[in-house]
C-alpha cells in the first residue's frame, strides 16, 4: 500500500461543521456495551477528549471496512494523548461481540438501539449523493461484492435481523473534555465517512499509514 500523503485540506474549513451544535440535550441518552450494561452518553467525554464514530449498521460492508481501519489505531497512541476512541452502532447490544470479532476492533464500542442520539443530532436517514461521487479511502470492496457479503452475514447470523436501521446514516464527533464539540461530520451516504487521518489530526494525534502493519507517519 502506498504511503499516505500529508493531509492538505484546510482544517479550519472543516471545523465549521460543529458550529451551533448543542449536545446538552443528549446528557440523559443511554448507550449499551457488549454485555448489555448501560451508561450515559455524556460519560464518554466528561473527563477526556473523545473521537466518537456513529456507524450505519453492523451489516453494512462500508462500516465493517471502516471499523477495521479504526481497529488499527494503536491503543498506546490513544492512551498517551488521553483521547478515547468510541464506535457507536444502532443495533441490539447482542451483535457487538460478533462485529468486533469480524473487524478486529478492540477499542470502546456501544450501541444506541433506539437511535435516540442519532435522531437528536439530526443524522439523516436515506442516502444523498452529490454530482461528484463520494469515496472513502477505507472502503476496499465494490458495491456488488460488499452487498453480497453483507447479505451472507445477515443470513448466517444467529439472530437474523438488519442489525440496525438500514436507512440510517452515521457520522463523527470530536468532543470534550466537557460538552464542547470541536468537530462534527454527518454522513450523506454510506461512502461519506470522515477519513480517519483527518479525525486524528483534528484531535491532535499523529496520522497513520493504514496498511496491514500501520505506522505513524506524522508527528
Amino acid at each position: 500500500m502506498a504511503a499516505v500523503l500529508p493531509i492538505t485540506r484546510q482544517i479550519e474549513e472543516i471545523k465549521h461543521a460543529s458550529h451551533g451544535l448543542c449536545i446538552s440535550e443528549l446528557n440523559d441518552c443511554l448507550i449499551f456495551d457488549r454485555h448489555g450494561v448501560w451508561k450515559t452518553f455524556n460519560s464518554l467525554f466528561q473527563h477526556n477528549k473523545a473521537i466518537i464514530i456513529f456507524v450505519r449498521n453492523f451489516l453494512c460492508y462500508t462500516c465493517k471496512e471502516y471499523v477495521e481501519d479504526l481497529g488499527k489505531i494503536p491503543q498506546q497512541l490513544l492512551q498517551e494523548s488521553d483521547v478515547r476512541l468510541v464506535v457507536i452502532g444502532q443495533s441490539s447490544w447482542c451483535h457487538i461481540e460478533a462485529f468486533c470479532s469480524l473487524t478486529g476492533y478492540s477499542h470502546e464500542i456501544y450501541v444506541d438501539p433506539e437511535r435516540q442520539i442519532y435522531k437528536k443530532l439530526g443524522m439523516r436517514r436515506g442516502e444523498t449523493y452529490m454530482e461528484t461521487p463520494s469515496s472513502s479511502p477505507h472502503v476496499k470492496s465494490g458495491l456488488l461484492v460488499g452487498s453480497l457479503r453483507s447479505m451472507w452475514r445477515a443470513m448466517t447470523s444467529p439472530v437474523f435481523d438488519f442489525q440496525g436501521d438500514p436507512l440510517q446514516q452515521g457520522g463523527a464527533l470530536i468532543v470534550g473534555p466537557g460538552p464542547e464539540v470541536d468537530f462534527a461530520h454527518f454522513d450523506m451516504n454510506r461512502l461519506d465517512h470522515m477519513p480517519i487521518n483527518w479525525l486524528l489530526q483534528l484531535a491532535g494525534l499523529p496520522t497513520l499509514d493504514f496498511s496491514d502493519s500501520p505506522k505513524i507517519i506524522d508527528i
